[in-house]
This record gives structure tokens, sequence and C-alpha cells, in this order.
């Protein structure tokens, strides 16, 4: 039998986990024994399950499931609290690895060009769901100050930022939702969240289910226009898509109802493309051009309106940061690379392989991540004359660097400790668990420091 293949995984999300188990089950059939050693920055694992997914989704959720069999399976190990680039770095992989798969995925708001963008009261949505989701990383305070809120963006994430701004808090409570973040909604003073999309009401992003659960929320109004629908030419050939179709039902189903009679109202504006942002020294208005279908897409009017609102959203996709001294694409996004194998210019880079959002950008589902894997793992299998020449294993190796740099890290075994910790939060109040939210605090549970 070949030696074992000791290869890491930088993210512990889906892609990396996936990513981990797929690499071991492959080797496997080749014979060949695999020590897969995950990277993640944060104190706990999954990415943005944990900290990108609305928590009044938990069947979403449900995905943590799987993701836990594998990480419990023995089979990998998890170094969590462990910054690449600072706290281990390219040139200790090469020591102790063959090669190296990067799954960090895609946390920053893509940029929004138009003006006054940067005003005060302008926020990236991938910011705001960080704070919603008990994100370490960020500030625990979030400025709801705005009565009338503009969201851009007609993806999930869009409806979802919608939600969570017009949801009364105390319907917010069941689910795993932090303390702060429930504080914080309480004082929202909100009235009215609009949401814009460039194109017509059957070519948006977000789901069917996403949808109706807008049209789910207790005290609030489903606000849409007359002269938004019957636009499109297409829209006989749009409905031939199954989810087109119900989307399409739902929203004449909310065209059909009362309103006025609610305390909050929620407003979906399509045909209306951001122009600017307009205020005086902060967020006043949104001003919007009015578009159309033509033959080649879509374009504009010349016939402009201003919305007015004290807070803007952007919710027009995730962006994934460059690593150090991994090849970086900054137009993109991603790390370059051709089917998960690294390249830097045309040539492959050695012992380095990408997967998920930061292999491909910030698009498809969790299916997709799967084939991603697969793809990914497929190249670094077929690379053993490029792989690096690691240093004799030692399975101490990499506990003793850590402790070397001071590094609290966590593993497996403190993950599992924080989240009974987090459910036994939640049990007394009814509630399946409550997330701890400071860095500091997750640390000391995982390492039983308390």
């Amino acid at each position: 039998m070949s030696a074992p293949l000791r290869i890491a995984v930088v993210g512990a999300g889906p892609a990396g986990i996936y990513a981990a188990d797929i690499l071991k089950k492959a080797a496997a059939e080749h014979g060949r024994e695999t020590f897969i050693d995950l990277f993640e920055q944060l104190p706990a694992p999954y990415g943005l399950v944990r900290y990108g997914v609305a928590p009044d989704h938990p069947r979403i959720k449900g995905i943590i499931a799987a993701l836990r069999e594998v990480l419990e399976s023995g089979t990998v190990r998890l170094f969590g609290n462990v910054r690449f680039g600072q706290d281990i770095t390219v040139e200790d992989l090469q020591r102790l690895y063959h090669g190296v798969i990067f799954a960090t995925g895609a946390t920053k708001d893509a940029p929004l060009e138009i003006d006054g963008i940067d005003l005060p009261g302008s926020h990236g949505a991938a910011d705001f769901v960080s704070w919603y989701d008990g994100h370490p990383d960020v500030p625990r305070e979030w400025p709801l100050e705005a009565k009338e809120i503009a969201v851009i963006g007609n993806g999930n994430v869009a409806l979802d930022v919608a939600r969570m701004l017009v949801k009364h808090p105390e319907d917010l409570l069941p689910t795993e939702v932090p303390a702060n973040v429930v504080d914080g909604l309480k004082a929202s003073p909100v009235t009215d969240v609009h949401v814009f999309g460039r194109r017509g009401p059957l070519s948006v992003k977000f789901t069917p289910l996403e949808l109706r659960e807008l049209g789910e929320l207790r005290d609030v109004d489903m606000i849409l226009h007359d002269e938004d629908f019957g636009v499109d030419p297409d829209e006989e050939t749009l409905k031939q898509n199954k989810q087109i179709l119900v989307i399409s039902r739902v929203l004449e189903q909310w065209r059909q109802r009362e309103t006025g009679q609610a305390s909050r109202r929620l407003h979906l504006h399509f045909w209306s493309r951001p122009d600017a942002v307009l205020g005086d020294g902060r967020v006043e208005a949104l001003r919007v051009e009015r578009t159309r279908p033509t033959e080649d897409g879509l374009e504009g009017k010349g016939e402009y309106r201003e919305i007015p609102v004290q807070a803007l959203y952007r919710a027009v996709g995730y962006f994934s940061s460059p690593l150090h001294d991994v090849p970086f694409d900054e137009r993109r996004g991603v790390i370059p690379n051709i089917a998960g194998r690294v390249h830097d210019g045309s040539r492959p880079v050695p012992g380095m392989y990408a997967t998920g959002w930061i292999k491909r950008g910030p698009v498809g589902l969790i299916g997709h991540t799967k084939s991603d894997a697969k793809e990914t793992v497929e190249q670094l299998l077929s690379d053993e004359h490029s792989w690096w020449s690691p240093e004799d294993y030692d399975a101490d190796a990499v506990p003793a660097l850590l402790a070397e740099r001071a590094v609290e890290w966590t593993d497996i075994d403190g993950w599992i400790r924080l989240d009974d910790h987090e459910k036994s939060l939640g049990e007394p109040h009814g509630r399946e668990r409550i997330k701890v939210v400071p860095r500091d605090e997750m640390i000391a549970v995982s390492r039983d420091q308390r």
C-alpha cells in the first residue's frame, strides 16, 4: 500500500467538510489511507450554514446533521479558531501535508457602484446577516433607527434581510436568535421595508419557499403594484418553469389581499433599477429608474422615482476574500482554477486546490457543493506527481505548532461541548438553543475553561 496521503482543508463550512468526506472515501476506493485536517478561523464549524442562514429557517439548517456526522466519524480532525495566513501559513502546510484544498467560501458583500452608496445608513446585507446570526467578529449592536428601509436585490438573501427587518421580534423567540439581536430588533421603529429588483416579477432569483414565508408574517401587509405585472412579453414562456409558475401564483394571491390593517408593510418593487442613494450626510432616499424588457435583456425608460428611506441594504451577491500567498482573481473574487486545480497565470500551482464558492463564485446550493468537491477531489487524486513532499507523519505536529504560537484552537470535542452548552441555554426558555456570540466565550466553553 502507498504511504498515507495527508491533506489540509482550509474552511470547515459545507464545502470543506464535503470535500474532506469525499476525499476520504475516494482515496479508500484506491486503497490509500488518508489523514485530513480541517482548519477553520471561527471557533465553531459549518460556515454559512451557522452564520449565513436566517435563524427562522431551522429546516435549512438540517444539513448540519449530515455535516456533524462527518466531523464525528473520527476520519478527520478539526482545528477551529485558527486563522490561515496568521496562525498557520502555506509554508507550514507544505511542510506537513501533500496538498491543501481551500474552501473558505464568500462572506463579503459584492459592491454596488452607484452614487451615494457609501452614505451613513447604507449597509451590506452580509454584514447584517452576520449580526443577526451572532457572528463573533461583528459588533453586537446594529443601528436600527429607520422607519423606512430599502433592500436592493431579488435573491434569497434580500428576502431574508427584508423578512428579518419587518418581522416582529417576538415571533423570532422560538429560534436560536441571540439575545442581543432580539433586543436590537425590539427597539426598531420600522414601518415599511421596500425590496427593489431590476427585472420583472417572473425573473426573480428567490425560491417559492422563501417567497411564501413573507406572506405568512404576522401583522405585515404585502404591497405590490399593478404596473409591475403584465409587462414581460415572455410571461407565458417563463410560467412553463414550475418554480416560476408557483411564484406567479403566490404574487397573484397577494395582489388580491386587502391591506391597510397591519402596523408594518413590505413593498415589492419590480422593474426598478437603483440609480443613486440620496441624502445630505446620511441616507434619505433611493432613486430608481424604471426599466423594461427588450430582445437583448433590459433597458432604462428614463423615468425616475425617489422613495424616501432612512436606511438601505444592498443584497446583490457575496464576494470572496484573498488568502495570503494564494493566487486570487480580484475581478471575479475567486481563486483562479481549472476544475478545482489552482492556477497562477497559465500554470497549475502544485499542491493547491479549491472548492465551493472560493472556486466558482457565490452561486449554487448544497447539491452543487457536493458535485464541486467531487470534481476537485478527482483532480487532486490524479496529481500524485505534483504533490508536496512533507516531513514524516507526526500526529502531534499540528497541535505542537499551534501551541508554540499560543493559538487557542478548538476541536471536534470542543464543538460538541459548545453545541450542548447552547442547547442548555435554550432549554429553560423552550428553545432549541441560544447561540453564544462572543468569541472568547465560545473558546472558553469549547476548551472547558469556564
